[in-house]
């Protein structure tokens, strides 16, 4: 088993941060903010140009790594567009949307575009925006039940936007060293101090375990795993702890600017909410992975060893 993504996927996702950057890196999310509807034209022709919509993550494990690659660099940059939600088409839509049951949202206003989406119970729909948008372009769905089963198609959509999210945690934890290590206080650097470094480490340990099992769950989901969709949910509960976490640390460590428009965590945090909410939030995505794995468990990486030992 080999869970690191290749060095052509590593590449191309550093190419695509770098193509954002130059692009208009932070100041993107914030002209979108003022118009929701400018995102297409703000994003969508620097994704087009780096050969987005050509990956096939469906169908090639080669492809499936550079797309998680794209989508941790468009989360470092707080990306203003669903471009997880795009990569996990299927063959009879433009873009993929995982929903909850009641009150379906996603943060995909101003991106007009044949929506597909699929329940966590994977019931298949059509779905059409609705509304104005509301804070961090999320708006309601118009859901059109479509024929069958999409079980199949949750474990990528699940999947990708857990990358998506991976990257604002790195981003969020490199502001925030940055931050300490030119913050002075009583004559020394914040990062001086042992408290904030045990709240860097405890923060950047939920980071690295989450890339970890985002690293596992790609290698499931291109095997084509029985347990892949498992492995999904569980990446989401691993994203969503870790998310809390780290957000929690970097806040409390930037202080009262943290939360203030002039601080790019603020953007960060703030466009995480959709990630972090939408489907289910933590409580309810624990419960629906109880429910799937019982008294069977996970399989994950110890599978072999537990296996050995019963």
């Amino acid at each position: 088993m080999i869970t690191d993504l290749g060095a052509e996927a590593t590449e191309f996702g550093r190419q695509a941060r770098r193509a954002f950057e130059a692009a208009g890196g932070d100041a993107l999310v914030q002209q979108a903010q003022a118009d929701p509807a400018a995102r297409e034209a703000l994003v969508g022709p620097v994704l087009a140009g780096l050969g987005a919509w050509e990956l096939e993550p469906r169908g090639d494990a080669d492809q499936l790594e550079a797309a998680a690659a794209l989508c941790r660099s468009a989360g470092y940059w707080a990306l203003p567009y669903p471009v997880a939600e795009r990569l996990s088409r299927t063959a009879s839509d433009d873009g993929l949307l995982v929903v909850a049951d009641t009150r379906p949202s996603a943060a995909v206003a101003g991106i007009e575009i044949a929506w597909g989406a699929v329940s966590l119970a994977g019931r298949r729909s059509t779905a059409v925006a609705s509304g104005a948008p509301g804070a961090a372009f999320v708006t309601r769905l118009d859901l059109t039940p479509a024929a069958g089963d999409g079980t199949a198609d949750l474990p990528l959509a699940l999947l990708l936007p857990c990358w998506t999210l991976l990257g604002m945690l790195d981003r969020a934890m490199e502001l925030t060293i940055a931050h300490v290590r030119m913050r002075q206080q009583f004559g020394q650097p914040l990062s001086a101090f042992q408290s904030v470094q045990f709240q860097l480490t405890d923060g950047e340990v939920e980071r690295a375990g989450l890339e970890m099992l985002a690293k596992y769950t790609t290698w499931s989901v291109a095997q084509g795993s029985d347990d892949a969709l498992n492995d999904a949910l569980a990446l989401r509960m691993a994203a969503l702890e870790a998310a809390e976490l780290v957000f929690r640390v970097t806040h409390q460590l930037h202080g009262a600017i943290g939360f203030c428009d002039e601080t790019t965590l603020s953007w960060l945090s703030r466009y995480s909410q959709p990630l972090r909410r939408l489907p289910l939030g933590l409580s309810a995505t624990r419960a629906l992975l109880t429910e799937g794995v019982g008294a069977q468990g996970l399989t994950g990486l110890f599978g072999a060893a537990r296996e050995a030992v019963s």
